[in-house]
């Protein structure tokens, strides 16, 4: 079985609404870290652009953090990143998983239908504003009833109503699962999300939270691309402590 920001071997701890005083400090000590601008002249980074893919389920906190780093990133680094979907409930359909779970990530296929449906009618651009969208609703404001989010985020968007159509149907389903088979065809079916490429190199993950900003996150940055240059490597992991921290809206 695999969840949400764990592979095979990892055991998926959710945030159990206890209170975590030192979450919000640590939050905050991160936002506050700024960036160093001097790192990409003095240690010969490369100044040429680094094609990024990136596989989500908008559903996947974890995954979420994910791309609020890799967002970070690109603001101080020449990203170019491609924003695909992979889907929670086609990587553990053939697995054994609590029934609670599994009825979770069944519903859970909405979203990924959203944004296929809407990259299949309005072109790759809409897929980073659409996930934006959807993950300020589900995770940020933690809105769990997608009869009310689906339409919200497709308003906000101004995005054509009758693409909540989609997410009740197996219509695009097809194009989800070829999506998603491109991303694990590249690290293997032992994974979980996200998944991410680095100038064709793929790996799961990172898993972090919460999501590193300034120069850590590009501290951070610099070592997965150091990684991703290395043939040979393949893993690293330790047990999460915490839950995922967002930063979340009043």
């Amino acid at each position: 079985m695999v969840r949400e920001g764990e592979s095979r071997h990892g055991v998926v701890h959710r945030r159990d609404g206890h209170p975590q005083p030192s979450d919000a400090a640590y939050a905050r000590s991160v936002s506050e870290t700024t960036v160093d601008n001097t790192t990409e002249h003095t240690t010969g980074h490369p100044t040429e652009r680094t094609t990024v893919e990136f596989w989500f389920d908008p559903n996947c906190p974890w995954a979420w953090m994910t791309s609020r780093w890799v967002g970070e990133v690109a603001e101080h680094r020449d990203l170019d990143v491609t924003w695909k979907v992979m889907s929670l409930f086609v990587l553990n359909e053939d697995q054994d998983i609590p029934d609670e779970y599994r009825e979770r990530i069944h519903k859970g296929q909405l979203y990924p239908r959203i944004v296929t449906a809407a990259r299949l009618r309005l072109g790759q651009d809409i897929v980073k504003p659409l996930y934006d969208a959807l993950g300020e609703h589900v995770h940020h404001r933690q809105e769990q009833d997608p009869d009310q989010v689906v339409p919200a985020v497709l308003a906000e968007l101004g995005l054509d109503a009758d693409l909540l159509e989609y997410a009740w149907t197996d219509e695009v389903d097809a194009a989800v699962r070829v999506s998603h088979q491109d991303g694990i065809d590249r690290v293997g079916q032992d994974v979980g999300t996200p998944v991410i490429a680095v100038a064709g190199t793929a790996f799961f993950g990172p898993v972090i939270s919460p999501a590193p900003k300034g120069q850590e996150a590009l501290d951070l940055w610099d070592g997965v691309v150091a990684v991703a240059k290395v043939p040979g490597f393949f893993e690293l992991k330790r047990s999460r402590t915490v839950g995922p921290i967002f930063d979340t809206t009043d």
